[in-house]
């Protein structure tokens, strides 16, 4: 257990899923751990630029502590565009267990209905994919994600705390997570396979993935499909454009950074992935997890390469603005110790209305219907949790 959180109440991982409400800032579960913050104590000022946001946050914790609160914990979201305002709190008080424990995971009350709108439609999304596939085949860059979206409108509100608690039973090895966005923006929540990056006292880690192929119920074919991505060419050369980033974007900070020689799969349960687990040890302990994670985003994984015309594309060929999707979720303490996920396999709830995303990595052989499937199967993620088997309207 982290020192900051010793000495706090001890509560089992179940009681607090089965504690969190959606006025509760933030919730957060780790295959190591579960983490619930509870009470507003203060907002983060905005920052001038995300480079400068984790000193803002350090300068804020130190400020709680003076006050003479015991255990200040920054919590919340950074959205993908880094010059747009992030939702970061100071929490009353943050209680923390083990992880969640395996449980069956039964769907325990009729889905609700809901009514779809993809945003863009299929069609337009394959004729975007394929406007960049032609801009990476001219050389103007080598690698842009592309990301399309899910109006859902339900017949009754949402219920988060049962939406988060299907996801967390279905993605134990992943990252659940619910942030209480401000003013009547609601919560995003979702449980993403990928961290950017933990802070432990000096030793830091960052999981990097790119190249997805979908899974499926049949055991043969699904362990077909997780070797041909583990021996794609397109994939893995996707796969080493971001973890060769990521590497970069750690070393200035590191004594010692271990970096796989090739990725390793890992696997939710609707996805394969190309996973390079990187570890380090900092040189100096003054950059927090925030400041660290900071000067990783955004990884080619989410944005592209290079990032300054991956991230221009974005904007001419995505018909919707981001906001939270394929930016950071996650937390910081006043000893610099925390974790930082991408903010994947997400959405954002407001009372009836919820909007999904999902994305993919277009490169120079990108197939726009296999682009298509690809969103489509990363959509399952939260569709299920739902009780929706739409797979084929997606």
């Amino acid at each position: 257990m982290n020192d900051v959180f010793r000495g706090l109440i001890d509560a089992q991982a179940e009681k607090l899923l089965a504690g969190y409400r959606d006025s509760d800032p933030f919730f957060f579960a780790t295959p190591e751990h579960t983490l619930l913050a509870q009470g507003h104590y203060s907002t983060i000022p905005q920052a001038a630029s995300l480079a400068t946001l984790g000193q803002v946050v350090a300068s804020e914790l130190r400020k709680a502590q003076d006050q003479g609160h015991p255990h200040p914990v920054a919590v919340g979201a950074i959205p993908f565009d880094g010059r747009q305002p992030a939702c970061l709190s100071i929490a009353h008080q943050v209680v923390m267990a083990g992880p969640l424990s395996p449980r069956p995971d039964v769907m325990e009350r009729r889905p609700s209905r809901y009514s779809l709108r993809a945003v863009p439609p299929p069609q337009d999304y394959a004729a975007a994919v394929a406007d960049a596939v032609q801009r990476i085949q001219r050389g103007e860059l080598s690698k842009v994600v592309l990301a399309r979206t899910l109006e859902m409108q339900g017949n009754q509100d949402v219920d988060v705390q049962f939406l988060l608690e299907r996801l967390a039973r279905r993605n134990a090895q992943g990252y659940t997570f619910a942030v209480r966005l401000a003013g009547t923006a609601g919560t995003l929540v979702g449980a993403s396979p990928e961290l950017l990056l933990s802070r432990q006292g000096l030793q830091v880690r960052s999981n990097p993935l790119a190249g997805s192929a979908a899974r499926t119920a049949d055991t043969q074919e699904d362990m077909r499909r997780s070797q041909a991505l583990l021996q794609s060419s397109k994939d893995l050369h996707e796969h080493k454009v971001v973890a060769d980033a990521v590497a970069q974007g750690m070393r200035p900070y590191c004594r010692t950074l271990n970096v796989p020689a090739g990725p390793s799969l890992i696997s939710t349960a609707t996805m394969w992935h190309l996973s390079s687990d990187i570890r380090g040890e900092l040189a100096t302990p003054e950059a927090n997890a925030l400041q660290l994670a900071a000067s990783l985003h955004p990884t080619p994984a989410v944005c592209g390469h290079p990032t300054r015309t991956a991230f221009e594309l974005i904007g001419q060929l995505e018909p919707f603005a981001r906001g939270y999707y394929t930016g950071m979720v996650g937390w910081c303490d006043a000893q610099g110790n925390g974790e930082w996920i991408v903010t994947l396999r997400c959405a954002q709830v407001q009372g009836r209305h919820m909007r999904l995303y999902a994305g993919a990595g277009i490169v120079a052989d990108s197939d726009p219907q296999s682009e298509v499937a690809e969103t489509g199967a990363k959509f399952r993620t939260m569709l299920n949790a739902l009780g929706q088997a739409q797979e084929g309207a997606v």
